[in-house]
């Protein structure tokens, strides 16, 4: 969602906020859409709407940015979908008054209570029959949540501007709020003092100025839902971007922003360019390349992927891209529950992702790193949402974004380019869910179809399950170069009692190195390879590909009897004592004591071998106690220094 997710935790990031800061390519996306949404609402799932389906809505306002006002006239063409109903509904906030409602250009009785509107219609409706209304009201907006209608300034110029997602919009229009009804079509019309210009979805059609008045007509002729219809008010300046499409077309990227911003942005805003031909690339065509695409900034310190017309803090690069991906997998393709929000905010992150291996690759394995890191800060929280009431836990940047995002890469890995890839561009080409909503299992089902496979586990465990796993590697090296890996698992929340995974293990030598990828299927499970060369080191998940906290790797399997493998030559010994292993073993500590009990001599080592050699020169003679420590075991001998 909105990159500020709202997406939001503020509390560290206040001072960069400010409304037309400039972002460094470095800044995390998720913590910016997340610092503005700390609020609960108390939002219930009800039946408003749940007897027609919406086809178009003429939505009329008259807003003035420096007044926190709005007057409002709403006309909704709808089809029936019930029988016998003489009653319809929309979400509208209590805040609002309406001043009537007309039917067939006359007015009806309707009741306005507990931010729902009911209308009475003089006469019963059927199945299919096709019908309009139209509401006329005004109101100061409450600005909840991430700010569903707010009135501020930039350079003391004033600024109205809405954001809606998710349960914002009844707050400034009646609508139907719900994931549920997707809006055929749009106009918009604004009137608002002449010096101002208004952003908003779909085509600019025209900008007529009636006095002291301006009326500004925007339409969209795509499917849209009620969250990411959007205005935003004040002295824009306007430019445009193009993004080339085979040899004769382009789509354009048009800018509304802030005068005081114009020199730099119209530099930060051809960015994008490259990663939008990407997207075309390697999902489907932007799918509302017949209208536009465009930027409308606002005093936000992140964005908000309103469909056509992302509202946006900066244009900072991985903002650009995360606010752009969405208009492939949030606007066109909608989650069809808040508590499948990581279909929008999961790929979006991914996306930044992508272009990050695409266009910085030196800078890839570090933005696996370092969401990795963010999700295993914590050791529950599952990429489904449960608690939908809470904006906080819907647009949590650590699960619904971040893990969202790495789950999505972790199948990519599992699955394949080919088949990860294929699988996205048939979920985006599926008509049961393009221009509407989709839920997990819709995605679930084309990854399935591609690869061929089940992945209930995969998706039970990293979807709906909390947590990730943890790893113990042991290993060790015989003389034949035969390496032996004994690999222990534990779950970080009790949710998921294993996850089945492909682990890669990197052997490195002092010249040579490779990797192995074992398919780990129970705590405990052995393998063995022969790399062909002495190893000196293992490297876990060297591409930073799975979501877990760095493994603690081990040089000794615990099954090993070390003792009965040692020997200590000479004993007597004059010099040089040798401590011989039958195989390497990562020795941690040798400790000397003289037969009183007093520590003499204390050496570490922390490079694997089977051969370790203690230097007893400087000692006098007698007998001594030698105490080895390894990993998970002690061994104490008797020596005599001659």
């Amino acid at each position: 969602m909105l990159i500020f997710s709202m997406k939001k935790n503020i509390l560290f990031i206040i001072i960069i906020l400010i409304c037309f800061s400039g972002f460094s390519q470095e800044i995390n996306i998720v913590e910016l859409e997340q610092k503005q949404y700390l609020k609960k609402f108390n939002f219930v799932t009800s039946d408003v709407g749940n007897n027609y389906d919406i086809k178009y809505h003429y939505l009329e306002w008259e807003i003035d940015p420096a007044i926190s006002y709005i007057k409002g006239k709403v006309s909704t063409n709808f089809v029936v979908t019930v029988n016998n109903i003489n009653e319809i509904s929309f979400d509208l906030s209590s805040y609002m008054t309406v001043d009537s409602v007309l039917y067939h250009g006359n007015t009806v009785v309707f009741e306005h209570s507990y931010d729902v509107l009911y209308i009475s219609l003089p006469d019963f409706l059927n199945i299919g029959q096709i019908d309009s209304v139209t509401v006329i009201y005004q109101g100061a907006p409450s600005s909840v949540g991430f700010g569903a209608f707010t009135q501020d300034y930039h350079n003391e110029s004033p600024i109205i501007w809405t954001l809606s997602e998710p349960y914002g919009a009844k707050e400034w229009w009646p609508c139907k709020q719900d994931l549920n009804d997707k809006i055929d079509s749009i106009d918009i019309v604004v009137i608002t003092p002449s010096e101002y210009k208004v952003a908003s979805n779909g085509l600019l059609i025209s900008e007529n100025i009636n006095g002291t008045k301006k009326i500004t007509h925007w339409k969209h002729r795509h499917p849209i839902t009620a969250y990411l219809i959007a205005i935003a008010v004040t002295n824009y300046s306007v430019f445009s971007d193009y993004v080339p499409v085979g040899e004769n077309d382009s789509i354009e990227i048009l800018n509304y922003v802030f005068p005081e911003s114009l020199s730099y942005l119209q530099e930060d805003s051809k960015d994008i360019i490259e990663s939008f031909q990407f997207y075309n690339e390697i999902f489907i065509k932007y799918p509302f390349s017949d209208e536009k695409y465009g930027h409308a900034q606002f005093c936000w310190g992140g964005g908000m992927e309103h469909q056509t017309m992302s509202f946006m803090g900066s244009l900072n690069y991985y903002l650009m891209v995360h606010e752009l991906a969405h208009q492939w997998f949030g606007d066109y393709i909608t989650c069809g529950s808040w508590s499948d929000i990581w279909l929008n905010e999961g790929f979006a992150t991914y996306c930044e992702g992508l272009c990050c291996e695409r266009f910085f690759p030196d800078n890839w394995l570090n933005w696996k790193k370092g969401r990795i890191d963010y999700i295993t800060s914590l050791p529950n929280g599952s990429v489904y949402v449960e608690d939908t009431s809470s904006v906080y836990r819907i647009f949590d940047g650590r699960l619904s974004y971040n893990k969202g995002g790495i789950v999505l890469h972790m199948l990519r890995c599992e699955l394949g380019d080919s088949v990860f890839f294929a699988a996205i561009k048939n979920y985006l080409n599926d008509p049961d869910i393009a221009d509407n909503y989709a839920r997990t299992i819709d995605l679930q089902n084309h990854f399935e179809a591609a690869a061929d496979t089940t992945l209930s586990e995969f998706f039970s465990d990293w979807i709906y399950g909390e947590g990730y796993p943890e790893y113990t590697v042991y290993w060790n090296q015989d003389n034949e170069n035969l390496v032996n890996f004994k690999i222990n698992q534990e779950q970080s929340h009790l949710s998921v009692d294993f996850y089945e995974m492909h682990i890669p293990l990197k052997l490195c030598g002092s010249d040579a190195d490779t990797v192995f990828v074992f398919h780990h299927l129970s705590s405990g499970q052995e393998f063995s390879v022969n790399p062909g060369f002495s190893v000196q080191s293992i490297q876990f998940d060297p591409e930073n590909n799975i979501i877990t906290k760095a493994p603690e790797i081990i040089y000794s399997i615990p099954d090993i009897n070390i003792e009965a493998g040692l020997k200590l030559i000479p004993n007597p010994v004059d010099d040089l004592l040798k401590i011989k292993f039958e195989k390497k073993i990562d020795l941690k500590e040798i400790s000397l004591f003289d037969f009183n009990g007093n520590i003499v001599k204390v050496e570490k080592y922390f490079f694997p071998d089977n051969e370790y050699i203690l230097d007893l020169n400087n000692l006098s003679s007698g007998t001594y106690i030698i105490k080895l420590e390894f990993e998970n075991k002690v061994i104490v001998k008797k020596i005599v220094k001659m």
